[in-house]
C-alpha cells in the first residue's frame, strides 16, 4: 500500500483518500510574475508524478492547481515592464502550461486564477470579520492567529515565542524563510492612486496573497482535500495561513495529506537573480538534452530531499536514462522477432512480475523514485537480453510502457 510522509503530524502514514471515489488533489501553484524555472518545475513534477502513480495504482483523481495573478510582485513587475498586470501574468500563465505539456505533465482538471476568485475571497473574509478572528486596521483587513486554536500545527510553530506586543505585516510576501510572529494582511484597502482594485461588499480593494489560495481552493472543493501540495518553501507562513483561514470558515480539516518538495540547488547554490544561475528549460535543451531527458533529471531524486543541478550530475543522470533506453531498445527489437503470443499467457511471466515488483515496491515508498528507477535498471540491465524468447520481451516492453504512464521518460 502506498505510504507517504505527511507534513501534518511528520510522520509516514498508508494513504487513503479522503473519498473512495475520487482522490483530490491541490497543488500550491506559481505566481506568475515571471517565467517558471526548472526549481519550480521540480515541484510541479514531483506533483504530476503523484498523480499519474494515484491513476496507475486504480485511483480516480481530480487536480487544481492555481495561478497568482495579483499581488504585490505582479504590480511591481508590470511597471517596472511598463505594462499591465493582466497582460504581464496571461503571457507568463500561457507560456508555463505550455512547458508543463513540454514536460509531458497532465494539465490539471482546475486551474483557477485569483484575479477570478475575488468574490470567493470577500465571503470568507466577511466570515472572519463576523467571528472576530479578522479585524480592520486603516483601511485593511488582517487575520489574527491568536484567535486559532493551534495556529503554526503544519509547521510546527513553537506559538509560546509570540510576541505580546501586537504586530502586523501588510505585505503579501517577505523574503527569506523565516515566520512573521504576528497579524497577516487579508485585504489591501483601496489607497488614493491604486491602479488595481475590485468594487465589492467590504469596499474596495484586492485580495491579499493569503486568502487567495483558500479562495480558490472553496471555488472547486468542498470537502477535505486528500492531498495538498506545495514546495518547502511554503511551509514558512504561506501553507499555515491558508490552513488558517480556511479551517476558520469550514467545519472540517483542509486536507489529509500535506506534501512538500525539497528545493533544487545549481553548483550547491539556490537560484536567484542576484546569482545570475536561474536555469530554464530551454536553456538546458540548448545544452543538448532532450525533453525527457530534462523531466527525468528533475524527477530522478526523493520529492523529500534537495538536489543539486551540476554539469556533472547531470550528465549522469543523463547517461543512465540513454543507458537504459537502449537496452529497452534491444529488448523491443527482441519482441518484434515474431508474433507474440496472446498477452494471456505472459501473465505472470518475468516482465509482468520482476518489473512490476521493483515499481510499485519503491513507489509505495514515499514516491521514491530514484530508488524505482534504480530498481527497474537493475533488473532490465541483470537480464539475459540475448536468451529471451519474442513473446517474453514482448511482456516486458508491454510492462515497461504501463509503468511508463507515470514517468514519461522511456518511451
Amino acid at each position: 500500500m502506498l505510504r507517504l510522509s505527511n507534513t501534518l503530524g511528520k510522520r509516514i502514514e498508508t494513504f487513503h483518500p479522503v473519498n473512495k471515489n475520487v482522490v483530490t488533489i491541490f497543488t500550491c501553484g506559481p505566481s506568475v510574475y515571471q517565467r517558471a524555472h526548472i526549481g519550480n518545475f521540480r515541484t510541479f513534477l514531483f506533483e504530476d508524478i503523484l498523480t499519474r502513480y494515484l491513476i496507475f495504482s486504480g485511483y480516480t483523481v481530480k487536480t487544481g492547481m492555481n495561478f497568482t495573478d495579483i499581488e504585490d510582485k505582479a504590480i511591481k513587475e508590470a511597471e517596472k515592464r511598463k505594462t499591465t498586470v493582466k497582460r504581464l501574468t496571461e503571457k507568463n500563465i500561457k507560456e508555463f502550461i505550455q512547458e508543463m505539456k513540454l514536460l509531458r505533465m497532465e494539465i490539471p482538471d482546475y486551474l483557477p486564477k485569483s484575479s477570478e476568485s475575488i468574490d470567493e475571497a470577500v465571503e470568507i473574509i466577511k466570515h472572519l470579520l463576523k467571528c472576530n478572528i479578522a479585524y480592520w486596521y486603516k483601511g485593511n483587513i488582517y487575520f489574527d492567529p491568536l484567535k486559532f486554536p493551534g495556529f503554526g500545527k503544519l509547521y510546527g510553530l513553537n506559538m509560546s515565542k509570540w510576541p505580546s506586543r501586537k504586530r502586523r505585516f501588510h505585505k503579501d510576501t517577505y523574503p527569506g524563510m523565516q515566520w512573521n510572529l504576528g497579524d497577516f494582511i487579508l485585504w489591501h484597502g483601496y489607497k488614493e492612486g491604486d491602479k488595481y482594485y475590485w468594487n465589492t461588499e467590504i469596499g474596495k480593494g484586492r485580495p491579499s496573497w493569503n486568502i487567495q489560495d483558500p479562495s480558490m481552493i472553496s471555488k472547486h472543493f468542498n470537502e477535505p482535500l486528500s492531498i495538498y501540495c506545495g514546495g518547502i518553501d511554503n511551509l514558512f507562513r504561506h501553507h499555515d495561513y491558508t490552513l488558517a483561514i480556511l479551517e476558520s470558515v469550514r467545519p472540517y480539516p483542509m486536507a489529509r495529506f500535506w506534501l512538500h518538495c525539497h528545493h533544487l540547488y545549481v553548483n550547491g547554490h539556490k537560484m536567484s537573480k542576484s546569482k545570475g544561475n536561474i536555469l530554464y528549460t530551454d536553456m538546458l535543451q540548448s545544452l543538448g538534452y532532450d525533453i525527457t531527458e530534462i523531466r527525468f533529471f528533475l524527477i530522478y531524486g526523493h520529492y523529500r530531499d534537495r538536489i543539486n543541478y551540476s554539469y556533472e550530475n547531470m550528465r549522469i543522470a543523463v547517461d543512465k536514462l540513454r543507458t537504459f533506453k537502449k537496452l529497452v531498445k534491444t529488448i523491443e527489437e527482441k519482441s518484434q522477432e515474431i508474433i507474440p503470443p496472446h498477452p494471456f499467457l505472459l501473465k505472470g511471466g518475468w516482465g509482468d512480475y520482476q518489473l512490476k515488483r521493483a515499481f510499485s515496491e519503491n513507489m509505495d515508498n514515499d514516491l521514491d523514485v530514484k530508488g524505482t528507477f534504480d530498481g527497474l535498471y537493475k533488473t532490465v540491465s541483470g537480464a539475459k537480453i540475448e536468451n529471451l524468447q519474442p513473446g517474453e520481451a514482448s511482456g516486458i516492453i508491454r510492462t515497461l510502457k504501463e509503468i511508463d504512464e507515470v514517468f514519461k521518460v522511456i518511451f
